[in-house]
């Protein structure tokens, strides 16, 4: 079983169908799970209780766990000093202690078989230091350190843990931000395309297949920085 978090739109809905298309079994968490047509539970990773009892009943189900994926998140582009004391605490609640509760609750899952892959989910803005970005930036700055020492913490027990870095990429997400911004952070990637969710679903496949099995502590910057 793969789970993968914020699994009902965007970038998470996009990863579940091209797993399950390769015939994986996937099991959703987001909010909201009404209507998803595969296995999910209703839950805000940012609530720590909320994440436990995913775990405790995954346990109870006996769910051999072999990859997790937290690709739920939330943006937030604006200066620093103007931005919200409610926005800053819902960003690093949600991408950072979130996917940290998450780590915490399900890696043990995994920990109990042959080992598998954890994925976690940054982006390019972080090696950008892209203007306007700063809160989401800490954000996900907090995730690539985070994932990097929980790589050598999980190493012994086969778990791989890698993070993905994505530019902007057209999905809900994006919803809401010009073009022209946009743009200009495309033109400071290496790649200056904007990608489709289909280069973040190959991405997390090369994560999860064993021939990767010599990847750990690693940022893959999607469109280069």
């Amino acid at each position: 079983m793969i789970i993968v978090t914020g699994a009902s739109r965007g970038l998470g809905r996009a990863i579940c169908d091209r797993l399950i298309e390769k015939g994986l079994p996937v099991f959703g968490l987001a909010r909201n799970v009404e209507g998803l047509p595969f296995p999910a539970m209703a839950c805000d990773v940012g609530n720590h209780d909320e994440v436990k009892a995913v775990a405790r009943d995954l346990r109870k189900q006996k769910a051999e766990v072999t990859g997790l994926l937290n690709v739920a998140g939330v943006a937030a582009m604006n200066l620093a000093v103007t931005t919200p004391q409610s926005t800053t605490e819902k960003v690093i609640r949600i991408n950072l202690l979130g996917t940290i509760y998450c780590c915490q609750a399900l890696a043990p899952l995994m920990m109990r078989g042959p080992g598998g892959s954890i994925v976690n989910f940054s982006t390019i803005a972080v090696a950008l230091g892209l203007k306007g970005e700063s809160i989401y930036v800490a954000s996900k700055a907090g995730v690539e350190g985070f994932s990097r020492s929980f790589a050598r913490e999980m190493a012994d027990f086969n778990i791989r843990v890698n993070c993905i870095a994505p530019g902007p990429i057209d999905t809900a997400l994006l919803r809401g931000i010009s073009g022209d911004q946009i743009g200009k952070i495309v033109t400071q990637q290496i790649i200056q395309k904007q990608f489709t969710p289909d280069a973040v679903c190959d991405t997390v496949e090369l994560l999860l297949d064993p021939r990767s099995a010599a990847v750990t502590g690693a940022v893959l910057n999607i469109g280069g920085a």
